[in-house]
């Protein structure tokens, strides 16, 4: 194998692979991009099992071939190179020479055969989105995904698909998002499926301004975004039956400016306890206010809140961290809280909801502390 091409073409496709690569592994193989130059076209993929990564790269070809090459070395060596071109050329042992101006850089590969192979994507229906919504809907539900990986099913985001409406829901079972979306396409796809955080992670990154068609296979899901290949396996789990856990009850109801309401929260939240990050919420008709105390540090702040408020007087503990994440998500430049008790779930929602999607954040309270 042998080819040349810039630094800047190079470097931008490790990085890009990257994303798929492992941080630990028992399987070495993994730690190793594939480099596949062929005559048609010269493309770099990696994979974790999980999620795979394939971006084409422009290169001058002048012997096809292919080997597996540790990532990690090829990247920073690249990344170290002034701007100019490399001569990349892999002999029948797998190893690797690097040619600049300036210098030889030499490294060990593994055969090819040993990378795993692209995974089989048996189609079973597609769903084509334009890359401004999609990328909506994975930056308002995205932060409220699990990372406990004790709970697979919630370790991604719901899609459900119906004829001209999409649902994305994600929830770590202390907040939950439920996005509504009417304009899609009509789908040749109608059901649920679950969606890894680390893929919908990568594409809202690579997203431009133009469509993008998602393949839905029985067990894999398939993203072609310009010359790049990104296949991610499906999350085999139920997704819990979340509007059971979504109140129809809450009547008192919280209209407040956005940034005020989290600029306070912010600064109230620095005298909070660093393990339980506790703040009260103190609503009342009269005034408002956001309190936190730290008997541990000796410390406790409190903050007037000017919103409008109808209902019963009310004081409910959150945690501060959870509570910024819920608020900063929120569309507008108004915020509808809609609340019932201290220790039932709260609603989060824009003031005007737009014409073709509609957000709404659920946030479970703490028990404050006497």
């Amino acid at each position: 194998m042998k080819f040349s091409t810039s630094k800047t073409e190079l470097l931008q496709a490790l990085q890009k692979v990257s994303k798929a690569s492992p941080t630990r592994s028992t399987l070495p193989i993994l730690s190793c991009v594939l480099v596949d130059a062929t005559e048609n076209k010269t493309t770099l993929r990696a994979t974790d099992l999980e999620l795979t990564i394939q971006v084409a790269v422009s290169v001058s070809l002048e012997e096809p071939g292919s080997v597996a090459l540790p990532l990690k070395t090829l990247m920073d060596i690249t990344n170290e190179l002034p701007e100019t071109r490399l001569t990349l050329t892999a002999d029948d042992k797998n190893k690797l020479e690097i040619q600049t101006e300036s210098g030889i850089y030499d490294l060990m590969g593994k055969p090819a055969f040993e990378f795993p192979e692209m995974p089989e994507n048996t189609k079973t229906g597609s769903v084509k989105s334009d890359s401004k919504t999609l990328k909506q809907i994975i930056e308002t539900t995205l932060f409220a995904v699990s990372k406990d990986e004790l709970k697979p099913a919630l370790s991604g985001v719901l899609f459900r698909f119906s004829s001209s409406v999409l649902t994305a829901v994600s929830t770590d079972g202390h907040r939950l998002v439920k996005h509504t979306q009417k304009n899609i396409d009509e789908p040749n796809y109608v059901g649920d499926i679950i969606i890894p955080r680390k893929f919908l992670s990568f594409i809202s990154t690579q997203l431009r301004s133009d469509a993008l068609t998602l393949e839905i296979g029985d067990t894999h899901l398939t993203a072609a975004i310009h010359n790049d290949m990104i296949i991610t396996r499906l999350i085999d789990e139920k997704f819990p039956d979340y509007e059971n856990v979504i109140p129809k009850d809450n009547e008192n109801v919280l209209t407040i400016d956005k940034n005020m309401f989290l600029g306070a929260i912010k600064r109230v939240s620095i005298f909070s306890n660093k393990s339980t990050h506790q703040i009260a919420l103190n609503l009342s008709d009269e005034s408002s206010k956001i309190t936190t105390e730290d008997p541990e540090q000796s410390s406790r702040a409190q903050e007037v809140i000017v919103g409008e408020y109808i209902g019963e007087n009310l004081e409910i503990g959150y945690n501060s961290e959870y509570l910024k994440d819920v608020v900063q998500h929120v569309k507008g430049n108004k915020i509808v809280v809609r609340l019932n008790t201290p220790i039932s779930a709260a609603l989060f929602s824009p003031e005007t909801n737009e014409e073709t999607s509609e957000s709404l954040m659920l946030l479970m309270p703490i028990r404050l502390n006497d």
